[in-house]
């Protein structure tokens, strides 16, 4: 029995293999230039006459039940797939590819979190002179000047606090890892 199904199966192969053989020496270029202008890709279009006979062999019976050509079938099977791909593409966002000059498009901020809350716990054990002056400067974004004229001190008086306070946030984690990143100060000169 089980050499009578083989059989009739490798009969039912061979025909399959001759079917789309068939199909492909028949239909195969106009399949594969259709496919090509709706692309605009060689590999892509082959790809699709690829996925089209696949699915001729999987239905059979739709190219011989009389109710129009096997060409328009085939052409319309690609099509849809064309349309299918198309779409698939459509639904989901670009991928870029990972680098070292691409960065992410959302970093991870948590990072950013801690260290802005060391600042502001560092900013907190300073004299309040010294945290004023810093927060004119930093924080504020106001020149030398400014932040003089905004506290009522002279200028020389801003950036000598300036520069003590910093030189005391500087000696807080001096004896600390270099993990802590003081993004507000960096780049200070003391």
């Amino acid at each position: 029995m089980a050499a009578l199904w083989s059989r009739s199966r490798q009969r039912q192969d061979t025909g399959d293999e001759a079917l789309i053989r068939s199909l492909y020496e028949e239909h195969g270029r106009a399949l594969l230039a259709y496919a090509q202008r709706l692309t605009g890709d060689r590999s892509a279009a082959e790809d699709v006459v690829q996925e089209t006979l696949i699915r001729a062999w999987k239905h059979p019976d739709a190219l011989v039940n009389g109710k129009g050509s096997v060409r328009g079938w085939l052409l319309t099977v690609a099509r849809n797939i064309i349309t299918d791909r198309y779409r698939a593409k459509a639904a989901r966002p670009t991928e870029v590819a990972e680098s070292v000059t691409t960065q992410p498009v959302e970093q991870d901020h948590a990072d950013a979190v801690v260290d802005s809350m060391v600042v502001m716990e560092a900013l907190d054990r300073l004299s309040p002179d010294h945290r004023d002056v810093l927060m004119e400067i930093y924080f504020q974004g106001r020149s030398v000047a400014e932040a003089a004229k905004k506290l009522g001190i002279p200028p020389g008086t801003v950036k000598s606090r300036s520069h003590y306070a910093l030189k005391a946030l500087r000696d807080m984690y001096a004896d600390r890892p270099k993990a802590v990143n003081l993004v507000a100060l960096k780049g200070v000169a003391v």
